[in-house]
């Protein structure tokens, strides 16, 4: 039977990574996976276990138990999710992030290099990395007209993207799993790999500034038409939407509540400031019958339709799927014979950072974090979220951050293995040997 079950997840799994090939949304396998997996755990009335990670060890329990337990710790990751998603485009609906484009008054090549490196680094620590890689590219558009050299700042942007979100506890989906799942903490994170991740920017950043795609200045841009359709508050909703997100994690260390609790006070805060700026009725859940252009002068409203459900539902699919084989005491037992082959655990994180870049980096980081028992802020944890984090610049597939600038930018897989990866490899490599090095120090 457990033959069956890992051939399920195999299968969904295979189907996810060749989502585009197969023109299928790799919500549906993440969803069917899920389903079939507790299904056929229910009807062959398989035991379930939870992991003492204290002990090390498994505890026979009921399956809705597990279930409702699982399910718990997942509706914990997509109700921050939401949260944050819904700031995010609420900033965007006052035209916000247009006060960044604002900054940027340079021609050389080399300096809008860094300018929009050190932004995406340390935009994704606020709003995530996939999101400040597609601001950051809707600013390049406006900035940098030709394509052919635009998407050597966007592959660079990237990897910039993916090691800020590295750091942050808001700043990747799959740290803020280790983080609401209680495996770090927001400032032993934050010493463990902030230098690090620096040096994940700063040696592909560096070796970049000496290729010819990053020699000379910009031709000159053209003005933007649409520069008086800026909202009157549009730097006001900037500030106040990314200092919102900001203090979810210092809302948590205060009260030891849950994240989503700090992000569900975040978006209520800004919310209301949005309504008021809008002169807008303050009324956020009620449904009207009047008419749908009614719920567009709504900042809320608007924001919520743009929110991707597909994406929400994938995660709720891939965690539950994952939880399942956990549940199991698979991956507890897989963890156990990893270690036993390969006794050098960086080894192995730095092969599951490889990894990362190959397939999603989400249920990987869940495998772990049902493999190992290591107790919270332990060196391990730090590792994974970097490795994780970083590790999928390597490919344009391996990351978010990658596939939406793919898209955005129409970046050829082939152009970008041949010219960024190996700049994404050294900065994962020189980040990798960086946080060993330092590692004995913090703890």
């Amino acid at each position: 039977m457990e033959i069956l079950l890992v051939s399920i997840f195999v299968l969904g799994y295979f189907a996810i990574t060749l989502e585009h090939n197969l023109k299928i949304d790799k919500l549906i396998p993440a969803l069917a996976m899920m389903a079939l997996l507790w299904a056929i755990i229910a009807l062959a009335h398989m035991p379930v276990f939870e992991v003492n990670t204290a002990l090390k060890e498994l505890v026979p329990t009921h399956i809705e138990e597990i279930l409702l337990h699982h399910l718990g710790k997942t509706a914990e990751i997509i109700i921050f999710l939401l949260g944050a998603m819904t700031i995010v485009e609420i900033i965007d609906y006052f035209n916000g992030f247009s006060t960044i484009k604002s900054f940027i008054k340079t021609k050389s090549k080399k300096s809008l290099l860094w300018i929009f490196s050190v932004l995406a680094f340390i935009l994704s620590a606020i709003i995530d990395n996939l999101t400040a890689t597609i601001v950051l590219i809707t600013i390049l558009q406006k900035v940098v007209i030709d394509r052919t050299s635009r998407i050597w700042f966007a592959g660079l942007i990237i990897i910039a993207a993916n090691a800020g979100g590295a750091w942050s506890p808001i700043g990747d989906v799959t740290t803020t799993m280790l983080w609401i799942g209680k495996k770090v903490t927001t400032l032993k994170l934050i010493s463990y790999l902030l230098l690090p991740s620096i040096v994940c920017v700063v040696v592909p950043v560096t070796l970049a500034t000496f290729l010819p795609a990053f020699k000379g200045e910009l031709p000159p841009a053209e003005e933007d038409e649409h520069t008086d359709q800026i909202h009157p508050k549009a730097s006001t909703m900037l500030y106040l939407g990314l200092s919102s997100i900001v203090f979810v994690p210092i809302f948590k260390t205060v009260t030891h509540l849950p994240p989503y609790v700090g992000m569900m006070l975040s978006l209520a805060v800004v919310s209301t400031f949005a309504e008021l700026f809008t002169s807008s009725k303050i009324n956020i859940t009620s449904i009207d019958d009047e008419s749908e252009k009614e719920s567009h002068h709504s900042p809320v409203h608007n924001a919520l339709s743009k929110i991707e459900l597909p994406s929400i539902l994938f995660f709720l699919g891939i965690l539950m799927a994952v939880a399942a084989l956990e549940s199991l005491g698979m991956l507890f037992e897989f963890a156990e014979g990893l270690n036993s082959a390969i006794p050098n655990t960086d080894i192995v994180i730095m092969l599951l950072g490889a990894g990362s870049a190959v397939i999603d980096n989400v249920p990987l980081v869940a495998a772990s974090m049902g493999m190992f028992s290591q107790g919270t802020d332990h060196p391990l944890w730090h590792f994974i979220a970097f490795s994780a984090g970083t590790g999928g610049s390597m490919l344009i597939i391996g990351s978010a951050a990658g596939v939406v600038a793919m898209g955005m930018e129409k970046i050829d897989f082939f152009w970008y293995f041949k010219n960024i990866s190996w700049l994404a490899f050294l900065g994962f490599f020189a980040g990798s040997i960086t946080y060993m090095l330092l590692r004995g120090f913090v703890a």
